[in-house]
């Protein structure tokens, strides 16, 4: 996602304020408190968001990335959301609950409806999801149906489906239906969370295309246009039957080219709220916004990962990529690239996940072996996997996200530290570089940002590692570290799933070539205009654009 993709906790900043109840947006009016001024209300005034172009159309189980993930989260509302302590709240559904962790049952609110003013039912769920599961539909998050009985009939792993629907889906009535897994998973309730499991209306299934172009929700705004690379309008949704109804007229999400770009506009007022500064503007922004620059935790974690395929790499070892990508991590001066390029605003990773998440296992010193900053060490390791091919490496990255500088910075400290040559890799925005990970066409290594979906340390292992998973850009492909995850995910409770999950990290950051790299984890540093106020963030660096109120000028 731009900045990160597709984590809930602690604070990260220097300075940080628990604002957001929700990730989905809070149930609360905080009146401004905290940032902005206290001017008269436009309750029909519209925001305007800094965003970038959405890698793909607007649907809600092929939308894993956060330009296009800010807008299906501001027209869809789904069964439920997390608190920023990690809790469950129910959005659309009543209840979900499980005997077993292997039969669910969601109890839906009644008198919901889509913004065409078709029923939200048991059915729109249920149809929605055996469409997004079937692999001819090419949803990019297909897999995150895969724990749900019927599922290797509509994604087989070669060939056509042999079905149209998921065995472990039954309607019961209009406002319930069933779930049953293929094995008992602890967390599923907690991955009802994503975008993957919203509901559609019958017109999605129809023409999938034309509904992408036009998307139909439930959410707190309905959909109005998409000027393509330049804006996506949406207006509240007054009949919305969620807590969360939007305090302002609506949302234009404006594509800018750059954070820069971003910083500017709202700097003069042409644009309400950038979610992210970029490292250029960190050492000022404080002294140019006041109180309205927002410092509030963000649960993500920026990483570099290996294509595995890629020329030269794939040709070497499991004992030599092991040595070899150790050494590079190595040989990155985390604590100085944190401080000066960053400006203190992230916190050096050791481990590959994020505080606060269940099961983290931030701060224990488990990948201290293999992320500590040790040049000597990491010299000697990369001799002992036989070089780098060529003895050069490259870091991909989008140039519109912020991200030159600390790209930079890593090469220069892997190349003072091991002579190897480290080159950044920038493709023009994270549209091109997203298509570039998913064709395998990344050089050697890319930027692998990553924020939370549902706040358990599953989703920044299996989520990203699993042999079959969509964000496995990498082919990171480990028939162990599958079984391990299959472990976790069929212990019989929450707290033993997120135990087993502890000892796949364990093994992912000392037994194996890492899947990636972990550099630090992510806050959320952003500013907003004089134009609004009430402006806050949930865990996963998304607007909460309900809650953001507009000033009446």
């Amino acid at each position: 996602m731009r900045g990160a993709k597709s984590a809930k906790w602690v604070a990260i900043a220097a300075a940080v304020a628990l604002a957001a109840t929700a990730c989905g947006g809070s149930d609360d009016d905080n009146g401004g408190k905290g940032n902005g001024s206290g001017g008269k209300i436009d309750p029909n005034g519209i925001v305007k968001l800094a965003n970038s172009e959405p890698q793909e159309l607007l649907q809600p189980a092929n939308t894993q990335e956060t330009a296009g993930g800010q807008v299906v989260r501001a027209l869809w509302t789904g069964l439920v959301d997390w608190t920023t302590e990690g809790d469950l709240v129910m959005r659309n559904a009543e209840s979900v609950e499980s005997p077993d962790g292997q039969t669910w049952t969601v109890k839906l609110k009644p008198g919901w409806k889509f913004h065409n003013g078709e029923a939200v039912t048991a059915k729109s769920y249920v149809d929605a999801w055996n469409w997004a599961a079937n692999s001819e539909n090419k949803q990019k998050l297909s897999f995150w149906f895969a724990d749900i009985k019927g599922y290797e009939k509509l994604a087989p792993e070669e060939g056509k489906p042999t079905a149209t629907e998921l065995e472990g889906l039954k309607v019961v009535d209009d406002n319930t239906f069933t779930i049953t897994l293929n094995n008992p998973v602890s967390y599923f309730n907690y991955k009802l969370a994503y975008s993957s499991f919203y509901p559609m209306p019958s017109e999605a299934i129809k023409d999938p295309e034309a509904f992408g172009e036009k998307p139909v929700g439930n959410g707190p705004y309905k959909f109005v246009s998409w000027d393509r690379k330049k804006k996506i309008s949406v207006v509240r949704y007054d009949d919305y039957k969620g807590k969360n109804k939007a305090k302002n007229g609506g949302v234009d999400f404006v594509n800018y080219q750059t954070l820069e770009a971003e910083y500017d506009a709202v700097a003069s007022n042409q644009a309400d709220i950038t979610t992210q500064v970029s490292p250029t503007n960190l050492p000022k922004y404080h002294e140019d916004f006041g109180d309205r620059a927002v410092d509030e935790p963000m649960a993500g974690i920026q990483s570099i990962q290996l294509n595995f395929e890629a020329p030269g790499w794939k040709d070497k070892s499991d004992d030599e990529l092991k040595a070899l990508i150790k050494g590079i991590s190595k040989a990155i001066d985390r604590e100085t690239i944190t401080k000066t390029v960053l400006n203190g605003t992230r916190i050096p990773a050791d481990a590959l996940t994020a505080p606060g998440l269940k099961g983290t296992l931030y701060g224990t010193g488990v990948g201290n072996e293999s992320i500590s900053y040790d040049p000597a060490a990491a010299k000697k390791l990369i001799e002992e996997g036989g070089g780098v091919p060529k003895n050069t490496m490259y870091i991909s990255y989008n140039a519109d996200g912020g991200h030159k500088e600390w790209v930079e910075a890593t090469c220069n400290s892997i190349r003072e530290a091991t002579g190897v040559e480290c080159k950044g890799d920038s493709y023009p925005d994270f549209q091109s570089d997203l298509n570039a990970r998913e064709a395998g066409k990344t050089k050697a290594f890319y930027r692998g940002g990553w924020v939370l979906d549902y706040p358990v340390n599953v989703n920044f292992l299996k989520e990203l590692y699993h042999s079959k998973a969509p964000s496995n850009y990498g082919k990171f492909n480990y028939k162990k570290v599958d079984e391990m995850f299959a472990e976790g995910d069929s212990a019989a409770t929450l707290d033993e799933t997120v135990k087993k999950y502890q000892e796949a990290e364990k093994y992912l950051l000392n037994d194996v070539p890492m899947p990636a790299i972990p550099l630090w984890y992510y806050a959320t540093n952003a500013v907003h205009s004089e134009n609004v106020t009430n402006v806050h963030f949930d865990l996963a660096n998304f607007s909460i654009v309900e809650d953001v109120q507009v000033l009446k000028k």
